[in-house]
């Protein structure tokens, strides 16, 4: 994603929301997967640990953990966008999510998907500061954070 620039009033938006989120990673990771399994119910099929399970979706035990790595990875990546002037997310993480996320059969609708749970979550975490600048902050450093894993969306060798 060449060329899109990630400015300073971005950076000061998405970090003042994520300094108050912060805190309460594991409710809003969480709250971000539920909302992106009622959107699409059917995206639960791209998890090896929900296929066959009976259990709630908010007691499954594998779930929270996964949903607040996600998380927490993606609102970091987007902390430290314009410090370094591109994804952050170690190589090998992006190679690693690049062909999980093949593998799994996810495509651009899941992205969008997820982009509108993570919009709507944090848009509810920090009711008094959203924005639309706000929206747009999270959003472009979202896209800029899909770039870089569907860049690495291939077959693992």
């Amino acid at each position: 994603m060449e060329g899109k620039v990630f400015t300073e009033e971005q950076e000061t938006l998405v970090a003042k929301s994520w300094g108050v989120m912060k805190k309460n990673s594991a409710e809003l990771g969480l709250k971000f997967f539920l909302k992106i399994f009622e959107i699409a119910p059917s995206a639960q099929k791209l998890f090896s640990f929900l296929k066959d399970s009976d259990i709630p979706l908010e007691k499954n035990p594998k779930l929270k953990p996964h949903a607040i790595s996600v998380f927490v990875m993606t609102c970091e990546s987007a902390f430290q966008l314009r410090k370094s002037g591109e994804v952050t997310v170690r190589e090998s993480t992006l190679k690693r999510l690049g062909g999980v996320h093949f593998k799994s059969g996810v495509v651009d609708e899941h992205y969008e998907v997820t982009k509108f749970a993570l919009l709507e979550t944090i848009k509810e975490a920090v009711p008094e500061m959203w924005s639309p600048e706000m929206k747009n902050a999270w959003g472009e450093a979202y896209d800029q954070l899909v770039a870089a894993i569907k860049a690495e969306m291939k077959p693992s060798p």
